[in-house]
């Protein structure tokens, strides 16, 4: 079952951390598409020091920027741990220059700042021998073309397969019992197998065993809590829970020569058409080799923090708001669906439109002054159930420079007018 907590967060920090950073190249993949030689990646190893790591600031920082979960990655698809596991030599303890633990301290520092636990674990380890044992049972949902990192050589070896199972299970079970409570369970890479193959319904139940209350996202096929859209905004709001992922600029990881930095405000506006359509937004940074984070992100962190505690009211505890052919904008309910927040990226000339409100109005303001703003409502036919159309007046001097929010407190449950419309026949 969704935990409550995880609907009410809207705002989730994730962090690619690995020994990519070093070479500032692309997670994984960088060696699976060939654009590195497998060899030539894992030589990164040598310099992954992690000598600045100080996951308190990390905390501290999340915090500020109004996040109330973090999800750390634990172990990308290149096999490389950020914990000592006992089924692997290759880890950051054995094989790196930072020689110690890295998940402890991450998952303490984030529970003494009040932030939910979350890590990151791919299913698939394109560096164990036994990865590649089995074919998926249907090739042509596998889009990904032949690689010896996934496929097999030769025929398909079942003996090898649950030697593989044996070890992806053993390492989630040291992730869920060595480090306390874990929150979040953020997996990925399960396109590789079937769910049958991967025995994901019996992961599940394995996993809830271990702790009744652990989120899990939808990387499961079919055996996951919530949807994860990826760096593109969904158009249409999915059903139930879910969350958008996605990079401050075109990388996942740590890439030194990727400047195209999303600004504060369009990371604003993102969050806020997430949080309107009743999502989270889990908003990735990452790392340099040494545990410290770049200074364009932190600041962008920053800023994001200021803008959402000066509007917390409208955005914590809140649910999706208004259908988009209302406002142009994106908008929030509360919890009781008597106050309407509304947020407004764009200058208007003097005035903005809501449409379809049957409410009265109790009271219209800013939120983060308090200021109360003059409206009317214009046309319509409330003999005939047809509502007007309500126009805000709002000084220039009083828009927010990343998004204004407005606070539109109703006589009521929000009563909306969905209709074609029709002919009246009585005036």
């Amino acid at each position: 079952m969704m935990q409550e907590w995880f609907k009410d967060a809207k705002l989730g920090i994730f962090m690619h951390w690995g020994i990519y950073a070093v070479y500032g190249i692309a997670e994984s993949w960088s060696f699976y598409n060939g654009e590195i030689s497998y060899e030539e990646y894992m030589e990164q190893c040598k310099g992954f020091t992690a000598k600045k790591y100080d996951p308190k600031a990390w905390a501290e920082l999340f915090k500020k920027a109004g996040a109330k979960y973090a999800v750390l990655t634990a172990k990308h698809h290149d096999g490389v741990a950020l914990w000592d596991t006992k089924f692997s030599d290759l880890n950051v303890v054995k094989k790196t220059p930072a020689a110690r633990d890295l998940i402890g301290p991450y998952c303490e520092a984030m529970r003494e700042a009040g932030l939910k636990v979350g890590l990151y674990f791919s299913h698939l380890d394109w560096s164990h021998p036994d990865n590649a044992s089995i074919q998926h049972p249907d090739p042509t949902v596998f889009n990904l073309p032949f690689n010896k990192y996934t496929h097999p050589v030769g025929e398909d070896d079942y003996e090898a397969w649950e030697r593989f199972l044996k070890f992806h299970r053993g390492q989630i079970t040291e992730l869920m019992t060595n480090y306390g409570k874990i929150d979040l369970l953020w997996f990925d890479g399960d396109w590789e197998k079937s769910a049958e193959q991967w025995r994901f319904a019996e992961l599940r139940e394995y996993l809830h065993k271990l702790n009744k209350d652990v989120i899990i996202n939808s990387r499961m096929l079919g055996y996951g809590d919530y949807k994860t859209p990826e760096q593109g905004i969904p158009i249409i709001r999915p059903e139930g829970e879910w969350e958008f992922c996605v990079t401050m600029n075109d990388s996942w990881g740590y890439v030194p020569t990727d400047h195209n930095y999303k600004s504060t405000r369009q990371i604003i506006r993102m969050f806020a058409e997430c949080i309107g359509m009743g999502g989270n937004m889990l908003l990735d940074i990452g790392p340099l080799p040494d545990g410290t984070i770049a200074p364009e992100e932190e600041e962008r962190l920053l800023e994001l923090g200021k803008w959402i505690h000066k509007n917390q009211e409208a955005i914590y505890s809140t649910v999706a708001g208004l259908p988009p052919e209302h406002f142009y904008g994106a908008s929030t309910l509360s919890k009781d669906r008597e106050t309407l927040y509304l947020f407004l990226f764009d200058r208007p000339w003097d005035s903005f439109a809501v449409k379809g409100l049957h409410n009265n109005i109790k009271r219209i303001s800013i939120v983060e002054s308090g200021k109360e703003l003059q409206y009317k409502k214009i046309g319509g036919a409330p003999w005939a159930n047809i509502p007007g159309v309500l126009w805000v007046n709002i000084d220039e001097n009083d828009l927010d420079p990343y998004a204004t929010v407005i606070k539109v407190e109703l006589d009521g449950p929000l009563n909306l007018y969905r209709e074609e419309g029709h002919a009246i026949s009585k005036n």
